[in-house]
């Protein structure tokens, strides 16, 4: 999936998603209200603090990888595909968050 605003996602996915683009594009643009929104969605504060880490974390690994001329095989983006398949989401101990 090229486009997540098509897919069909709950408002907490879709809340973490557009949170996640809007950090990668513009950050300076973050704001305490964009905090609260996924509050609002019912997100606590580990998944919030989980959603900015992954995000960052990505960033800079592909910002990294880039910069050193890293080229990825195709065979890579074809594992990504199917870690993202319904199969892989219908397993709830990959998808769900530990509690602590």
């Amino acid at each position: 999936m090229h486009d997540y605003s098509q897919a069909d996602l709950d408002d907490q996915t879709r809340g973490m998603l557009d949170f996640a683009v809007k950090l990668t594009l513009d950050p300076s643009s973050n704001r305490k209200a964009d905090i609260e929104l996924l509050r609002g969605l019912g997100l606590n504060e580990q998944q919030i603090l989980s959603t900015v880490l992954i995000t960052c974390n990505f960033n800079f690994m592909t910002r990294l990888a880039d910069g050193l001329g890293v080229e990825v095989p195709e065979s890579r983006f074809e594992d990504a595909t199917r870690w993202m398949s319904s199969e892989v989401q219908a397993i709830s101990w990959l998808m769900t968050p530990k509690e602590t």
